[in-house]
């Protein structure tokens, strides 16, 4: 069967837009199984300080590739001709927000977990030494706990400013959805007006088509008439006496 050419690009762009939104998704689970595994090895790091920060690093750089990844989803969405496809790939992008920020929640408990952890490691190997190591290591814990006391406070600041963006994102992505809903809900209504007006049309169409078929037999019936007169005249003059 021939295609057009302007239809084998028609269906080619579709299909490239699919693949382009399959393989974001992919991708957006990739990050989203990376996180989780990163946060559950916070969870269980045993120290030191800058073990904990090097996963944390980690975890930052999954979280803004995810984040970029969602955007792009997002933006797919965006330029779908389909307004069901794109309602289906903004609510997909929604639920990708709310799971990155539940991550987000889990990362920060497990941040402060783990350095809690890390805070009694460190008192119990300070109960375990002498008078003379047990002044050192009190004067080593201090600045180890305002240390991992700034830390906390400001991955603490860096997740409330995560989340943050995210609400604002997750509030843009509604007000988009409730456009859409009432777009589609005046569509649904303008297709309700139109079926009752070809309703209506079709009655009127039935109801000229009986008039027609009346008015043809009304007129063939005058016609009967006519000749039967005419031929009832003819044979008055021509036979008067039959």
């Amino acid at each position: 069967v021939f295609c057009p050419p302007a239809c084998r690009t028609k269906t080619t762009m579709a299909a490239t837009e699919d693949v382009n939104v399959r393989i974001c998704g992919q991708e957006i689970i990739k990050y989203d199984l990376e996180i989780k595994a990163l946060i559950q090895d916070i969870r269980e790091c045993p120290g030191p300080q800058s073990a904990l920060m090097e996963l944390n690093l980690e975890v930052k750089e999954k979280f803004s590739k995810l984040r970029l990844r969602i955007q792009n989803l997002e933006k797919m969405a965006q330029e779908q001709d389909r307004e069901l496809v794109r309602l289906q790939i903004l609510a997909e992008t929604e639920s990708q927000q709310r799971q990155m920020m539940s991550n987000q929640v889990a990362w920060r408990r497990a941040n402060l977990a783990c350095k809690l952890m890390i805070d009694n490691l460190e008192k119990d190997e300070l109960l375990q030494g002498g008078d003379h190591q047990n002044s050192r290591h009190r004067k080593v814990t201090k600045e180890c706990l305002v240390e991992t006391s700034g830390n906390i406070t400001e991955s603490l600041m860096s997740i409330s400013r995560m989340m943050s963006e995210q609400v604002k994102q997750t509030e843009d992505t509604i007000g988009v959805l409730a456009t859409s809903s009432r777009t589609v809900q005046e569509t649904n209504e303008e297709f309700k007006s139109m079926t009752g007006t070809i309703h209506l049309g079709r009655k009127l169409i039935l109801k000229y088509n009986r008039r027609e078929l009346t008015d043809k037999l009304l007129i063939f019936l005058a016609f009967a008439l006519f000749f039967s007169t005419v031929l009832y005249i003819l044979k008055k003059r021509l036979f008067p006496f039959i």
